[in-house]
C-alpha cells in the first residue's frame, strides 16, 4: 500500500489524538513493515482486507527474527490503533485483529532518580545563558509537574499564568489539564522567558520552549539534554524524560500524596495506569515501617 494512503490516518494521530512526532514515527514504521511483508508473502496491496491468520504469520516472522514480546505487542498496537481508526471512519466493520490477545511479558519497572540525584542535577545546572537556563527549566518542569515530553514541547506562551503560578497542558486525546507550579519553577520561566526573546523570530509560533535557531523544541534534542544533564549523576540505565515523569509520581507518592491527585497530575484516565507508580513508593513505605514499628524496634534493640 503506498505511504500516501495512510496520511489521514497519521493526520488523525496528530491533530485528534495528539500524539508526538516520535509515536507518529514509530506507526508509520510498523504499518510499512507490515505492508511490505502482506505485498511480499500474499501478493496483497491493501492491508484493509487482511484477515487474523495473516496478522499471525507476520508475529510468527517476527518472533523468528527474534524480536521480543515487547516489541511485537508495540507492533501489533500501531495496526489496532490503524484498524481502530478505520472503524471509526466506516471503512471497516470488524478488525481482523478482534480476537486476537497481546503476547506474554515480563514487566520491567523503570527505576525513577532518587531525591538526593534530583537535587544534584538541580544545583549542577548552570543558569546563564539562553540554552542553559532553558535546560534547567525544563528539569524542573519534568520534576516538579510530570509532564510528558510532548506536551512539554507543545507548550505555548499563552498556556502559562504565572501570577496565579498555573500551566496549562494539552495531554493525550488533546486533554487539557491545569497542573499547579512551585514558586522556584516560576521564577525560572520567568527567567528563561527573557533570556528566551534573544532568540524569538517569526517561525517561533509562540511555542516556549525554543532552539538556538528560535524554533519549536523536538523530541530528540529534549532526550539528549535530560540523558546528558543526568549522565553524570546517575548511574541507572535509562536516564529519560520519562524517568523524571516516573520519579516525579513516586516522589509525591513517597510524602503521602493521594493516589487520585497524582493520577490527575499525570494525566491518566484510570488509576491502573497510575498504580504502576505505588512499586516504589510501597518500597520506600516499608523501609518507614520497619525502621518505625515499636515492635520492631524492640526486636533490634
Amino acid at each position: 500500500m503506498p505511504q500516501n494512503q495512510y496520511t489521514p490516518f497519521f493526520e488523525y494521530l496528530e491533530l485528534e489524538k495528539n500524539n508526538s512526532a516520535h509515536t507518529i514515527t514509530a506507526y508509520r514504521a510498523d504499518l510499512l513493515s507490515f505492508s511490505d511483508f502482506i505485498s511480499a508473502t500474499y501478493s496483497q496491496k491493501d492491508i484493509k482486507e487482511v484477515n487474523y491468520s495473516q496478522v499471525r504469520s507476520w508475529i510468527v516472522q517476527l518472533v523468528e527474527q527474534g524480536l521480543s514480546n515487547n516489541s511485537i505487542n508495540r507492533k501489533i498496537s500501531s495496526l489496532k490503533a490503524y484498524y481502530r481508526f478505520l472503524q471509526k471512519t466506516r471503512q471497516l466493520e470488524v478488525s481482523p485483529l478482534a480476537t486476537h490477545r497481546a503476547l506474554k511479558t515480563s514487566r520491567n519497572l523503570q527505576v525513577p532518580f532518587s531525591e538526593t540525584e534530583m537535587e544534584k542535577a538541580l544545583q549542577q545546572i548552570p543558569a546563564e545563558g539562553f540554552e542553559e537556563v532553558r535546560n534547567k527549566l525544563m528539569v524542573e518542569l519534568f520534576y516538579s509537574t510530570g509532564i510528558r515530553r510532548s506536551e512539554l514541547i507543545g507548550i505555548k506562551l499563552q498556556d502559562l499564568d504565572l501570577t496565579a503560578g498555573i500551566l496549562k497542558v494539552r495531554g493525550k486525546g488533546n486533554k487539557e489539564r491545569f497542573i499547579p507550579l512551585i514558586t522556584s519553577v516560576v521564577a525560572t520561566v520567568q527567567n528563561y522567558i527573557e533570556e528566551r526573546k534573544g532568540v524569538e523570530n517569526d517561525i517561533s509560533q509562540g511555542y516556549l520552549f525554543l532552539t538556538a535557531a528560535g524554533v519549536k523544541m523536538y523530541d530528540s534534542l529534549v532526550y539528549r539534554t535530560i540523558n546528558n544533564y543526568f549522565r553524570g549523576i546517575s548511574s541507572k540505565l535509562k536516564k529519560s524524560p520519562h524517568i523524571l515523569r516516573h520519579s516525579f509520581a513516586t516522589h509525591l507518592l513517597n510524602q503521602g500524596a493521594h493516589l487520585n491527585a497524582v493520577k490527575e497530575l499525570l494525566g491518566h484516565s484510570s488509576l491502573a495506569a497510575t498504580q504502576v507508580y505505588t512499586h516504589n513508593s510501597m518500597a520506600e513505605l516499608n523501609k518507614v515501617y520497619q525502621n518505625a514499628h515499636p515492635r520492631n524496634k524492640k526486636k533490634g534493640s
